[in-house]
Protein backbone atom coordinates (compact mmCIF):
# COMPACT_ATOMS: atom_id res chain seq x y z
CA UNK A 1 0.00 0.00 0.00
CA UNK A 2 3.04 2.30 0.93
CA UNK A 3 4.38 2.01 -2.51
CA UNK A 4 1.38 3.65 -4.16
CA UNK A 5 0.38 5.90 -1.61
CA UNK A 6 3.38 7.30 -1.75
CA UNK A 7 3.51 8.83 -5.11
CA UNK A 8 -0.01 10.14 -4.68
CA UNK A 9 0.94 12.15 -1.75
CA UNK A 10 3.78 13.34 -3.76
CA UNK A 11 1.70 14.56 -6.75
CA UNK A 12 -1.22 15.77 -4.05
CA UNK A 13 1.99 17.97 -2.79
CA UNK A 14 3.37 19.19 -6.11
CA UNK A 15 -0.23 20.84 -6.90
CA UNK A 16 -0.96 22.01 -3.85
CA UNK A 17 2.20 23.88 -4.52
CA UNK A 18 1.57 24.83 -7.48
CA UNK A 19 -2.08 26.40 -6.87
CA UNK A 20 -0.31 28.35 -4.36
CA UNK A 21 2.57 29.65 -6.98
CA UNK A 22 -0.37 30.06 -9.30
CA UNK A 23 -2.69 31.96 -6.77
CA UNK A 24 -0.59 33.69 -3.89
CA UNK A 25 2.04 36.43 -4.80
CA UNK A 26 3.85 36.14 -1.83
CA UNK A 27 4.61 32.17 -3.21
CA UNK A 28 5.55 33.13 -6.41
CA UNK A 29 7.86 35.98 -5.26
CA UNK A 30 9.29 32.88 -3.11
CA UNK A 31 10.53 31.30 -6.25
CA UNK A 32 11.65 34.46 -7.58
CA UNK A 33 13.86 34.63 -4.41
CA UNK A 34 15.12 31.26 -5.32
CA UNK A 35 15.73 32.04 -8.87
CA UNK A 36 17.66 34.61 -7.66
CA UNK A 37 19.70 32.71 -5.89
CA UNK A 38 20.38 29.92 -8.04
CA UNK A 39 21.59 32.91 -10.74
CA UNK A 40 23.71 34.46 -8.28
CA UNK A 41 25.27 30.92 -7.40
CA UNK A 42 25.65 30.16 -11.11
CA UNK A 43 26.85 33.71 -12.24
CA UNK A 44 30.17 33.45 -9.78
CA UNK A 45 31.05 29.90 -10.98
CA UNK A 46 30.91 30.76 -14.44
CA UNK A 47 32.80 33.51 -13.25
CA UNK A 48 35.44 31.45 -11.55
CA UNK A 49 35.81 29.46 -14.45
CA UNK A 50 36.62 32.03 -16.63
CA UNK A 51 39.13 33.01 -14.44
CA UNK A 52 40.77 29.63 -13.96
CA UNK A 53 41.05 29.38 -17.63
CA UNK A 54 42.63 32.59 -18.06
CA UNK A 55 45.07 31.98 -15.37
CA UNK A 56 46.20 28.78 -16.58
CA UNK A 57 46.50 29.27 -20.50
CA UNK A 58 48.00 32.91 -20.08
CA UNK A 59 50.16 32.39 -16.72
CA UNK A 60 48.19 35.03 -14.95
CA UNK A 61 49.51 36.19 -11.76
CA UNK A 62 46.84 36.12 -8.74
CA UNK A 63 44.55 39.28 -8.56
CA UNK A 64 46.07 39.97 -12.05
CA UNK A 65 43.32 40.65 -15.22
CA UNK A 66 44.22 39.26 -19.20
CA UNK A 67 43.53 43.15 -20.06
CA UNK A 68 45.70 45.32 -17.75
CA UNK A 69 49.01 43.08 -18.98
CA UNK A 70 51.35 45.30 -20.19
CA UNK A 71 52.48 42.92 -23.25
CA UNK A 72 52.09 39.39 -24.72
CA UNK A 73 54.29 37.60 -26.97
CA UNK A 74 53.07 36.30 -29.88
CA UNK A 75 53.73 32.72 -28.80
CA UNK A 76 51.20 33.27 -26.13
CA UNK A 77 49.05 34.25 -27.97
CA UNK A 78 48.62 30.72 -30.04
CA UNK A 79 45.96 30.25 -27.30
CA UNK A 80 43.49 32.42 -29.72
CA UNK A 81 43.39 30.35 -32.68
CA UNK A 82 43.72 27.07 -30.24
CA UNK A 83 40.87 28.15 -28.07
CA UNK A 84 38.80 29.13 -31.77
CA UNK A 85 39.30 25.73 -32.56
CA UNK A 86 37.44 24.59 -29.65
CA UNK A 87 34.33 26.77 -30.15
CA UNK A 88 33.96 26.23 -33.68
CA UNK A 89 33.66 22.41 -33.01
CA UNK A 90 31.00 23.45 -30.11
CA UNK A 91 29.02 25.38 -32.80
CA UNK A 92 29.58 22.72 -35.28
CA UNK A 93 28.18 19.77 -33.33
CA UNK A 94 25.21 22.49 -32.35
CA UNK A 95 24.22 22.69 -36.14
CA UNK A 96 22.42 19.71 -35.57
CA UNK A 97 19.97 21.32 -33.73
CA UNK A 98 18.64 22.79 -37.06
CA UNK A 99 17.69 26.43 -35.05
CA UNK A 100 19.44 29.09 -33.94
CA UNK A 101 20.18 28.95 -30.29
CA UNK A 102 17.62 30.66 -28.07
CA UNK A 103 17.92 33.22 -25.69
CA UNK A 104 16.41 35.29 -23.03
CA UNK A 105 15.15 37.96 -25.53
CA UNK A 106 14.03 35.91 -27.88
CA UNK A 107 12.53 33.43 -25.70
CA UNK A 108 10.04 35.83 -23.74
CA UNK A 109 9.18 37.74 -27.17
CA UNK A 110 8.40 34.84 -28.72
CA UNK A 111 8.22 31.44 -26.88
CA UNK A 112 6.62 32.99 -23.56
CA UNK A 113 9.94 32.18 -21.76
CA UNK A 114 10.59 28.74 -22.69
CA UNK A 115 14.55 27.80 -23.03
CA UNK A 116 16.18 24.90 -23.62
CA UNK A 117 18.67 24.33 -21.38
CA UNK A 118 20.78 22.40 -23.74
CA UNK A 119 20.81 25.43 -25.89
CA UNK A 120 21.97 27.11 -22.36
CA UNK A 121 24.71 24.73 -22.05
CA UNK A 122 26.24 25.32 -25.47
CA UNK A 123 25.93 28.89 -24.86
CA UNK A 124 27.48 28.57 -21.89
CA UNK A 125 30.59 26.39 -23.28
CA UNK A 126 30.67 28.46 -25.83
CA UNK A 127 31.11 31.63 -24.17
CA UNK A 128 33.68 30.50 -21.13
CA UNK A 129 36.07 29.04 -23.51
CA UNK A 130 35.85 32.13 -25.63
CA UNK A 131 36.03 34.38 -22.99
CA UNK A 132 39.36 31.92 -21.35
CA UNK A 133 40.99 31.99 -24.71
CA UNK A 134 40.75 36.04 -24.83
CA UNK A 135 38.55 36.74 -27.37
CA UNK A 136 36.97 40.41 -26.64
CA UNK A 137 33.83 39.34 -25.46
CA UNK A 138 32.28 38.87 -22.73
CA UNK A 139 30.71 37.03 -19.86
CA UNK A 140 27.34 38.59 -19.26
CA UNK A 141 25.48 37.06 -22.07
CA UNK A 142 26.17 33.48 -20.36
CA UNK A 143 25.40 35.34 -16.99
CA UNK A 144 21.63 36.20 -18.57
CA UNK A 145 21.50 32.88 -19.77
CA UNK A 146 22.46 30.78 -17.71
CA UNK A 147 19.87 32.84 -14.96
CA UNK A 148 17.20 33.51 -17.70
CA UNK A 149 17.29 29.67 -18.08
CA UNK A 150 17.05 28.72 -14.29
CA UNK A 151 13.73 30.75 -14.10
CA UNK A 152 12.56 28.92 -17.49
CA UNK A 153 13.59 25.48 -16.11
CA UNK A 154 11.35 26.12 -12.53
CA UNK A 155 8.48 27.75 -14.33
CA UNK A 156 8.08 25.13 -16.53
CA UNK A 157 8.52 22.72 -14.28
CA UNK A 158 5.39 23.67 -11.81
CA UNK A 159 3.74 24.53 -14.88
CA UNK A 160 3.35 28.60 -14.46
CA UNK A 161 1.46 30.24 -16.43
CA UNK A 162 2.72 32.31 -19.82
CA UNK A 163 3.01 35.50 -17.99
CA UNK A 164 4.36 33.86 -14.92
CA UNK A 165 7.30 31.82 -16.85
CA UNK A 166 8.11 35.17 -18.64
CA UNK A 167 8.81 36.91 -15.09
CA UNK A 168 10.77 33.94 -14.03
CA UNK A 169 13.03 34.29 -16.77
CA UNK A 170 13.62 38.11 -16.02
CA UNK A 171 14.36 37.89 -12.21
CA UNK A 172 16.67 35.10 -13.38
CA UNK A 173 18.75 37.36 -15.60
CA UNK A 174 18.48 40.23 -12.80
CA UNK A 175 19.76 37.83 -10.64
CA UNK A 176 22.42 37.29 -12.69
CA UNK A 177 23.46 40.76 -13.38
CA UNK A 178 23.23 41.83 -9.77
CA UNK A 179 25.61 38.87 -8.66
CA UNK A 180 27.82 40.20 -11.56
CA UNK A 181 28.44 43.76 -10.57
CA UNK A 182 27.03 43.92 -6.59
CA UNK A 183 24.23 46.20 -8.14
CA UNK A 184 20.76 44.84 -7.33
CA UNK A 185 19.21 48.13 -9.27
CA UNK A 186 21.08 47.65 -12.31
CA UNK A 187 20.27 44.13 -12.18
CA UNK A 188 16.16 44.47 -11.80
CA UNK A 189 16.36 47.33 -14.54
CA UNK A 190 18.39 45.13 -17.21
CA UNK A 191 15.53 42.29 -16.69
CA UNK A 192 12.97 45.34 -17.01
CA UNK A 193 14.34 46.96 -19.97
CA UNK A 194 16.30 43.83 -22.49
CA UNK A 195 14.48 40.26 -20.86
CA UNK A 196 10.76 41.34 -19.68
CA UNK A 197 10.68 44.19 -22.51
CA UNK A 198 8.22 46.79 -19.80
CA UNK A 199 7.97 47.90 -16.10
CA UNK A 200 5.36 46.23 -15.05
CA UNK A 201 3.15 46.00 -11.67
CA UNK A 202 3.33 41.96 -11.89
CA UNK A 203 6.66 42.01 -11.89
CA UNK A 204 8.25 44.63 -9.90
CA UNK A 205 8.42 42.62 -6.46
CA UNK A 206 9.63 39.25 -8.24
CA UNK A 207 12.40 41.14 -10.21
CA UNK A 208 13.41 43.28 -7.37
CA UNK A 209 13.92 40.59 -4.77
CA UNK A 210 15.39 37.80 -7.25
CA UNK A 211 18.27 40.62 -7.96
CA UNK A 212 18.71 41.60 -4.27
CA UNK A 213 19.40 37.90 -3.97
CA UNK A 214 21.83 37.64 -6.37
CA UNK A 215 23.37 40.44 -4.76
CA UNK A 216 23.46 38.71 -1.42
CA UNK A 217 24.74 35.65 -3.04
CA UNK A 218 27.86 37.56 -4.19
CA UNK A 219 28.57 39.59 -1.41
CA UNK A 220 28.23 36.54 0.96
CA UNK A 221 30.81 35.02 -1.39
CA UNK A 222 33.09 37.80 -0.66
CA UNK A 223 33.40 39.35 -4.10
CA UNK A 224 33.66 42.97 -3.96
CA UNK A 225 30.88 45.34 -5.43
CA UNK A 226 31.70 46.68 -8.79
CA UNK A 227 33.28 50.21 -7.98
CA UNK A 228 34.00 52.93 -9.90
CA UNK A 229 36.47 56.38 -9.70
CA UNK A 230 34.33 58.85 -9.86
CA UNK A 231 35.86 62.84 -9.43
CA UNK A 232 36.44 64.01 -6.12
CA UNK A 233 34.20 67.13 -6.81
CA UNK A 234 31.85 68.08 -9.46
CA UNK A 235 30.03 71.08 -9.89
CA UNK A 236 27.05 70.61 -12.26
CA UNK A 237 26.04 73.91 -14.32
CA UNK A 238 22.96 74.18 -16.90
CA UNK A 239 25.12 73.79 -20.04
CA UNK A 240 26.36 70.76 -18.65
CA UNK A 241 23.62 68.87 -19.14
CA UNK A 242 23.59 70.18 -23.17
CA UNK A 243 27.50 69.17 -23.40
CA UNK A 244 27.07 65.49 -21.67
CA UNK A 245 23.70 65.17 -23.96
CA UNK A 246 26.58 66.07 -27.10
CA UNK A 247 28.49 63.64 -25.38
CA UNK A 248 25.73 61.17 -25.71
CA UNK A 249 25.53 61.74 -29.07
CA UNK A 250 28.65 60.81 -29.68
CA UNK A 251 27.98 57.49 -28.16
CA UNK A 252 25.19 56.81 -30.11
CA UNK A 253 27.14 56.85 -33.48
CA UNK A 254 29.78 55.08 -32.34
CA UNK A 255 27.39 52.43 -31.25
CA UNK A 256 25.66 51.92 -34.34
CA UNK A 257 29.40 51.86 -36.09
CA UNK A 258 30.25 48.95 -33.54
CA UNK A 259 26.66 47.18 -34.26
CA UNK A 260 27.29 47.21 -38.28
CA UNK A 261 31.04 46.78 -38.33
CA UNK A 262 30.10 43.57 -36.38
CA UNK A 263 27.48 42.84 -38.84
CA UNK A 264 28.73 43.49 -41.94
CA UNK A 265 32.11 41.26 -40.47
CA UNK A 266 29.50 38.14 -39.75
CA UNK A 267 27.81 38.32 -43.30
CA UNK A 268 30.86 38.40 -45.13
CA UNK A 269 32.41 35.84 -43.10
CA UNK A 270 29.26 33.97 -43.35
CA UNK A 271 29.49 34.46 -47.60
CA UNK A 272 33.12 32.85 -47.49
CA UNK A 273 34.35 29.51 -48.29
CA UNK A 274 35.38 29.36 -44.36
CA UNK A 275 33.94 25.67 -42.80
CA UNK A 276 32.30 26.82 -39.58
CA UNK A 277 34.38 25.25 -37.23
CA UNK A 278 37.54 26.95 -39.16
CA UNK A 279 35.80 30.49 -38.58
CA UNK A 280 36.72 31.24 -34.87
CA UNK A 281 40.31 29.91 -35.77
CA UNK A 282 41.05 32.38 -38.62
CA UNK A 283 39.36 35.10 -36.18
CA UNK A 284 41.96 34.20 -33.68
CA UNK A 285 45.02 34.54 -35.68
CA UNK A 286 43.24 38.09 -36.44
CA UNK A 287 43.29 39.29 -33.38
CA UNK A 288 46.73 38.18 -32.65
CA UNK A 289 48.45 41.19 -34.30
CA UNK A 290 45.99 44.02 -31.99
CA UNK A 291 46.74 41.56 -28.94
CA UNK A 292 50.27 42.55 -29.66
CA UNK A 293 49.51 46.09 -30.18
CA UNK A 294 47.62 46.23 -26.60
CA UNK A 295 46.40 43.32 -24.67
CA UNK A 296 43.98 45.79 -23.38
CA UNK A 297 41.59 44.55 -26.67
CA UNK A 298 41.41 41.19 -24.86
CA UNK A 299 38.50 39.84 -22.92
CA UNK A 300 35.92 41.83 -22.21
CA UNK A 301 38.09 44.66 -20.46
CA UNK A 302 37.41 44.58 -16.59
CA UNK A 303 41.38 45.51 -15.86
CA UNK A 304 41.89 47.74 -18.81
CA UNK A 305 39.06 49.74 -18.13
CA UNK A 306 40.31 50.62 -14.53
CA UNK A 307 43.80 50.89 -15.68
CA UNK A 308 42.80 53.52 -18.21
CA UNK A 309 40.46 55.53 -15.88
CA UNK A 310 43.52 55.59 -13.37
CA UNK A 311 45.89 56.62 -16.10
CA UNK A 312 46.33 59.94 -17.85
CA UNK A 313 46.79 58.43 -21.39
CA UNK A 314 47.96 60.80 -24.85
CA UNK A 315 44.61 61.40 -26.68
CA UNK A 316 45.98 59.93 -29.80
CA UNK A 317 46.55 56.44 -27.87
CA UNK A 318 43.12 56.24 -26.61
CA UNK A 319 42.02 56.84 -30.06
CA UNK A 320 43.82 54.45 -31.69
CA UNK A 321 42.89 51.95 -28.61
CA UNK A 322 38.80 52.61 -29.07
CA UNK A 323 39.58 51.54 -32.68
CA UNK A 324 41.77 48.48 -32.04
CA UNK A 325 38.61 47.23 -29.20
CA UNK A 326 35.79 48.00 -32.13
CA UNK A 327 37.90 45.83 -34.56
CA UNK A 328 38.36 43.26 -31.59
CA UNK A 329 35.29 42.86 -31.01
CA UNK A 330 34.12 42.82 -34.39
CA UNK A 331 36.51 40.07 -35.28
CA UNK A 332 35.69 37.93 -32.31
CA UNK A 333 31.55 38.15 -32.82
CA UNK A 334 31.97 37.92 -36.75
CA UNK A 335 34.24 35.24 -36.73
CA UNK A 336 32.32 33.23 -34.41
CA UNK A 337 33.53 33.30 -30.73
CA UNK A 338 30.60 33.61 -28.50
CA UNK A 339 29.89 36.46 -26.15
CA UNK A 340 28.32 39.87 -25.34
CA UNK A 341 29.18 43.03 -25.70
CA UNK A 342 27.83 44.32 -22.24
CA UNK A 343 31.36 44.98 -20.40
CA UNK A 344 33.32 45.48 -23.53
CA UNK A 345 30.88 48.40 -24.72
CA UNK A 346 31.37 49.87 -21.06
CA UNK A 347 35.26 49.76 -21.96
CA UNK A 348 34.90 51.16 -25.16
CA UNK A 349 32.54 54.17 -23.82
CA UNK A 350 35.00 55.11 -21.01
CA UNK A 351 37.56 55.56 -23.88
CA UNK A 352 35.13 57.30 -26.17
CA UNK A 353 34.39 59.68 -23.26
CA UNK A 354 37.37 60.78 -22.33
CA UNK A 355 38.23 61.18 -25.80
CA UNK A 356 35.25 64.17 -26.09
CA UNK A 357 36.68 65.59 -22.69
CA UNK A 358 40.18 65.93 -23.91
CA UNK A 359 39.01 67.12 -27.42
CA UNK A 360 37.24 70.26 -25.86
CA UNK A 361 39.53 70.58 -24.01
CA UNK A 362 42.48 70.90 -26.75
CA UNK A 363 39.77 73.15 -28.73
CA UNK A 364 38.82 75.53 -25.95
CA UNK A 365 42.31 75.61 -24.19
CA UNK A 366 40.35 74.74 -20.93
CA UNK A 367 39.12 71.56 -19.57
CA UNK A 368 35.00 71.69 -20.32
CA UNK A 369 34.61 68.87 -18.19
CA UNK A 370 35.92 66.44 -16.09
CA UNK A 371 37.59 63.74 -17.17
CA UNK A 372 37.09 60.73 -15.40
CA UNK A 373 32.88 62.08 -15.24
CA UNK A 374 32.77 62.28 -18.68
CA UNK A 375 34.86 58.57 -19.18
CA UNK A 376 31.92 57.68 -16.81
CA UNK A 377 29.19 59.34 -19.14
CA UNK A 378 30.44 58.02 -21.95
CA UNK A 379 30.97 54.29 -20.43
CA UNK A 380 27.12 54.59 -19.70
CA UNK A 381 25.92 55.84 -22.66
CA UNK A 382 27.46 53.96 -25.21
CA UNK A 383 26.52 50.67 -23.41
CA UNK A 384 22.70 52.17 -23.49
CA UNK A 385 23.18 52.44 -27.18
CA UNK A 386 24.74 48.87 -27.84
CA UNK A 387 22.51 46.88 -25.20
CA UNK A 388 19.46 48.81 -24.95
CA UNK A 389 18.82 49.79 -21.53
CA UNK A 390 19.52 53.25 -19.95
CA UNK A 391 18.46 53.17 -16.98
CA UNK A 392 20.42 49.91 -16.24
CA UNK A 393 23.81 51.77 -16.85
CA UNK A 394 23.05 54.83 -15.23
CA UNK A 395 22.16 52.28 -12.42
CA UNK A 396 25.29 50.70 -12.84
CA UNK A 397 27.04 54.03 -13.08
CA UNK A 398 25.22 55.31 -9.12
CA UNK A 399 25.41 51.82 -7.68
CA UNK A 400 29.15 52.17 -8.85
CA UNK A 401 30.25 55.26 -7.41
CA UNK A 402 27.19 56.06 -5.18
CA UNK A 403 27.47 59.61 -6.56
CA UNK A 404 23.90 61.26 -7.33
CA UNK A 405 25.08 64.35 -8.80
CA UNK A 406 26.84 62.67 -11.55
CA UNK A 407 24.38 60.46 -12.25
CA UNK A 408 22.43 63.35 -13.01
CA UNK A 409 24.43 63.81 -15.94
CA UNK A 410 25.05 60.38 -16.43
CA UNK A 411 21.26 60.22 -17.23
CA UNK A 412 21.61 63.39 -19.93
CA UNK A 413 23.94 61.40 -21.44
CA UNK A 414 22.33 58.28 -21.62
CA UNK A 415 18.78 59.17 -22.71
CA UNK A 416 20.18 60.87 -25.99
CA UNK A 417 22.12 58.24 -26.44
CA UNK A 418 19.37 55.59 -26.26
CA UNK A 419 17.02 58.36 -28.16
CA UNK A 420 19.12 58.55 -30.95
CA UNK A 421 20.24 55.38 -31.72
CA UNK A 422 15.71 54.26 -31.55
CA UNK A 423 15.80 57.48 -33.98
CA UNK A 424 18.31 56.51 -36.49
CA UNK A 425 18.82 52.33 -36.21
CA UNK A 426 15.54 50.86 -34.05
CA UNK A 427 18.12 47.80 -32.58
CA UNK A 428 19.86 47.55 -29.49
CA UNK A 429 22.72 44.52 -30.23
CA UNK A 430 20.99 41.57 -29.73
CA UNK A 431 18.00 42.18 -31.71
CA UNK A 432 19.80 43.70 -34.29
CA UNK A 433 21.61 40.25 -34.59
CA UNK A 434 17.65 38.60 -34.61
CA UNK A 435 16.51 40.97 -37.37
CA UNK A 436 19.43 40.12 -39.47
CA UNK A 437 18.39 36.41 -39.18
CA UNK A 438 14.68 37.84 -40.04
CA UNK A 439 13.04 38.12 -36.96
CA UNK A 440 10.74 41.03 -36.46
CA UNK A 441 11.56 41.88 -33.00
CA UNK A 442 12.74 45.04 -31.61
CA UNK A 443 12.75 44.26 -27.99
CA UNK A 444 11.47 41.14 -25.43
CA UNK A 445 8.22 42.66 -25.44
CA UNK A 446 5.79 39.25 -25.82
CA UNK A 447 4.51 39.41 -29.51
CA UNK A 448 4.54 35.10 -29.27
CA UNK A 449 1.06 34.83 -28.90
CA UNK A 450 0.78 37.23 -31.87
CA UNK A 451 2.32 34.39 -33.96
CA UNK A 452 0.48 31.50 -32.18
CA UNK A 453 -2.91 33.55 -33.39
CA UNK A 454 -2.53 32.91 -36.83
CA UNK A 455 -5.25 32.53 -39.78
CA UNK A 456 -4.77 28.80 -39.42
CA UNK A 457 -6.51 28.86 -36.26
CA UNK A 458 -8.80 31.46 -36.91
CA UNK A 459 -10.31 30.16 -40.52
CA UNK A 460 -13.62 28.23 -40.60
CA UNK A 461 -13.34 25.08 -42.77
CA UNK A 462 -15.36 23.25 -44.61
CA UNK A 463 -16.47 25.99 -47.24
CA UNK A 464 -18.39 25.68 -50.16
CA UNK A 465 -16.49 25.80 -53.41
CA UNK A 466 -16.83 26.04 -57.09
CA UNK A 467 -15.09 25.56 -60.41
CA UNK A 468 -14.04 29.45 -61.69
CA UNK A 469 -15.53 28.60 -65.18
CA UNK A 470 -18.63 27.76 -64.02
CA UNK A 471 -21.64 29.62 -65.80
CA UNK A 472 -23.81 31.63 -63.72
CA UNK A 473 -26.80 29.20 -64.64
CA UNK A 474 -25.42 26.52 -62.89
CA UNK A 475 -23.89 28.02 -59.92
CA UNK A 476 -27.90 29.57 -59.63
CA UNK A 477 -28.26 25.80 -59.56
CA UNK A 478 -26.30 24.77 -57.12
CA UNK A 479 -26.07 27.74 -54.82
CA UNK A 480 -29.84 29.65 -54.54
CA UNK A 481 -30.09 32.85 -52.49
CA UNK A 482 -30.70 31.99 -48.93
CA UNK A 483 -27.55 29.22 -49.18
CA UNK A 484 -25.09 31.60 -47.96
CA UNK A 485 -23.13 34.25 -48.32
CA UNK A 486 -20.18 33.22 -50.68
CA UNK A 487 -18.71 30.69 -52.28
CA UNK A 488 -14.61 29.91 -52.86
CA UNK A 489 -13.81 29.78 -56.61
CA UNK A 490 -10.89 27.04 -57.61
CA UNK A 491 -9.35 26.59 -61.15
CA UNK A 492 -9.06 23.40 -62.83
CA UNK A 493 -6.38 22.31 -60.87
CA UNK A 494 -7.72 22.98 -57.47
CA UNK A 495 -6.17 26.35 -56.83
CA UNK A 496 -7.54 29.03 -55.17
CA UNK A 497 -9.36 31.90 -57.86
CA UNK A 498 -10.96 34.19 -56.03
CA UNK A 499 -13.92 34.62 -53.84
CA UNK A 500 -17.67 35.46 -55.69
CA UNK A 501 -20.69 36.88 -53.54
CA UNK A 502 -23.80 34.69 -54.12
CA UNK A 503 -26.47 37.93 -54.25
CA UNK A 504 -24.17 39.35 -57.02
CA UNK A 505 -24.87 36.58 -59.93
CA UNK A 506 -28.71 36.98 -59.27
CA UNK A 507 -28.42 40.11 -60.34
CA UNK A 508 -30.37 42.28 -63.48
CA UNK A 509 -27.00 42.59 -64.90
CA UNK A 510 -26.05 38.82 -65.15
CA UNK A 511 -26.35 36.85 -67.87
CA UNK A 512 -27.26 32.88 -67.98
CA UNK A 513 -23.99 31.49 -70.06
CA UNK A 514 -21.93 34.45 -67.72
CA UNK A 515 -18.29 32.84 -66.61
CA UNK A 516 -18.55 32.78 -62.69
CA UNK A 517 -14.75 33.58 -62.32
CA UNK A 518 -15.40 36.74 -64.04
CA UNK A 519 -17.21 38.08 -60.82
CA UNK A 520 -14.79 36.69 -58.80
CA UNK A 521 -12.92 39.33 -56.00
CA UNK A 522 -9.77 39.48 -54.28
CA UNK A 523 -8.36 37.07 -57.12
CA UNK A 524 -4.67 37.47 -56.44
CA UNK A 525 -5.70 38.07 -52.78
CA UNK A 526 -5.33 35.15 -50.20
CA UNK A 527 -4.07 34.37 -47.10
CA UNK A 528 -1.07 31.62 -46.11
CA UNK A 529 -2.18 29.48 -42.68
CA UNK A 530 1.18 30.85 -41.08
CA UNK A 531 -0.10 34.17 -41.03
CA UNK A 532 -0.29 35.69 -37.82
CA UNK A 533 -3.23 38.34 -36.71
CA UNK A 534 -1.20 41.76 -37.19
CA UNK A 535 -0.81 40.58 -40.49
CA UNK A 536 -4.39 39.42 -41.14
CA UNK A 537 -5.48 42.71 -40.44
CA UNK A 538 -3.41 44.69 -42.16
CA UNK A 539 -4.52 42.71 -45.55
CA UNK A 540 -8.26 42.67 -44.68
CA UNK A 541 -7.65 47.23 -44.41
CA UNK A 542 -5.58 47.23 -47.83
CA UNK A 543 -8.32 45.18 -49.71
CA UNK A 544 -11.03 46.34 -47.55
CA UNK A 545 -13.04 42.88 -48.01
CA UNK A 546 -15.14 40.81 -45.32
CA UNK A 547 -13.85 37.56 -45.86
CA UNK A 548 -10.30 36.61 -47.47
CA UNK A 549 -9.41 32.53 -47.96
CA UNK A 550 -6.92 30.72 -46.35
CA UNK A 551 -4.64 28.54 -48.66
CA UNK A 552 -1.98 26.02 -48.46
CA UNK A 553 1.59 26.74 -49.83
CA UNK A 554 0.40 24.99 -52.90
CA UNK A 555 -2.72 26.75 -53.58
CA UNK A 556 -5.08 24.42 -52.51
CA UNK A 557 -8.14 26.21 -50.35
CA UNK A 558 -7.98 25.52 -46.35
CA UNK A 559 -10.68 27.68 -44.94
CA UNK A 560 -12.07 31.41 -44.89
CA UNK A 561 -11.75 34.47 -42.45
CA UNK A 562 -14.01 36.76 -41.69
CA UNK A 563 -12.87 40.40 -40.29
CA UNK A 564 -15.09 40.33 -37.76
CA UNK A 565 -14.16 37.24 -36.26
CA UNK A 566 -10.38 38.62 -36.70
CA UNK A 567 -10.69 41.89 -34.78
CA UNK A 568 -12.75 39.95 -31.59
CA UNK A 569 -10.06 37.39 -31.14
CA UNK A 570 -7.05 39.88 -31.72
CA UNK A 571 -9.45 42.38 -29.07
CA UNK A 572 -9.50 39.29 -26.56
CA UNK A 573 -6.17 38.32 -26.65
CA UNK A 574 -4.99 41.75 -26.29
CA UNK A 575 -7.59 41.99 -23.14
CA UNK A 576 -6.45 38.93 -21.86
CA UNK A 577 -2.27 40.08 -22.07
CA UNK A 578 -2.80 43.84 -21.30
CA UNK A 579 -4.56 42.27 -17.76
CA UNK A 580 -1.33 39.75 -17.07
CA UNK A 581 0.90 42.66 -17.42
CA UNK A 582 -1.37 44.35 -14.56
CA UNK A 583 -1.03 41.78 -12.32
CA UNK A 584 -4.09 40.23 -12.18
CA UNK A 585 -4.48 36.31 -12.45
CA UNK A 586 -5.47 35.14 -16.00
CA UNK A 587 -6.30 31.28 -16.27
CA UNK A 588 -4.77 29.91 -19.28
Amino acid sequence: MSSTASPSRLHLAFQGLRLRLRGSDLWFIALALVVGLIAGGLTLLQAGLARTLQTALYGLDEGMRLSSLPALTWTALLVLPLGGLVVGLVSLAATRLKRPLLDAVEANALHGGRMSMRDNLIVLTQTLVSNGCGASVGLEASYTQMGAGSGSQLGRVMRLRRNDVRILVGAGAAGAIAAAFGAPLAGAFYAFEIVIGAYTPAALAPVAVAALAGAFVADQAGVEAYLLPAASTIDVRAADYAIYGLLGCCCAMVGIVVMRLIASIEGTVKRSPLPLWGRPVVGGLLLIPLALASPQVLSSGHGALHLDLTTQLPLIWIGGLLTLKCLASGISLGFGFRGGLFFASLFMGTLVGTLFAGLLATATGVPVVDATSAALAGMAALAAAVVGAPMTMAMLVLEGTHDFLLTSVVMSAVLVSSTLVRQWFGYSFSTWRMHLRGETIRSARDIGWVHNLNAGRMMREGVATAPADLDAAAFRQRFPLGSGSRVILIDSEGHYAGIVQIPRLFGDGVKPEDVVGTFAENRDVALAASADVVTVMQRFDQTQADELAVVADDGQVLGVVSEAFVRKRYAEELDKRQREMMGERVDE
